[in-house]
């Protein structure tokens, strides 16, 4: 039951306003909600996704296993100005071996994973600067 509550806290939603949207975002900010992230989602609606928190700034990688969507994957940093976006980021096959899987990463204290060619349609660039104060603080 405890985990079911710390999963359920770990991925409130908040609502961040991109240039050309409003972006409806689970927040994973505990380790076991960043490591399941979008796995196994079949269908992610337009204007959604995830924000993942950092406890700091610095490099952080990601990759496509069990991720059934292509994404978009947005690197931010702490002062939410957009560093990286990786579009379109291909699902891959489900026997491909772990470390064949090819990984995404950039410096961040957060990231947002969006469904393919949201970010660009969304106005979100390398530069664009992101209102994330409403953002949780991450957890152990």
């Amino acid at each position: 039951m405890l985990n079911a509550m710390v999963l359920a806290a770990a991925l409130a939603t908040i609502v961040v306003h991109a240039p050309k949207a409003d972006l409806t975002l689970e927040t994973a900010r505990t380790e076991p909600a960043r490591e399941q992230g979008l796995m196994n989602r079949a269908v992610l609606s337009p204007h959604t996704g995830m924000l993942f928190v950092f406890d700091s700034d610095e490099r952080v990688d990601f990759w496509m296993k069990d991720t059934l969507v292509p994404l978009d994957m947005i690197f931010i940093a702490g002062d939410g100005t957009v560093r990286r976006v990786f579009s379109n980021v291909a699902v891959v096959a489900p026997t491909l071996p772990d470390n064949q899987i090819p990984r995404e990463g950039a410096p961040a204290k957060y990231v947002i994973e969006l469904p393919a060619g949201e970010a660009s349609a969304d106005g979100i660039v390398e530069g664009v600067k992101l209102d994330l104060r409403g953002a949780p603080l991450p957890q152990p």
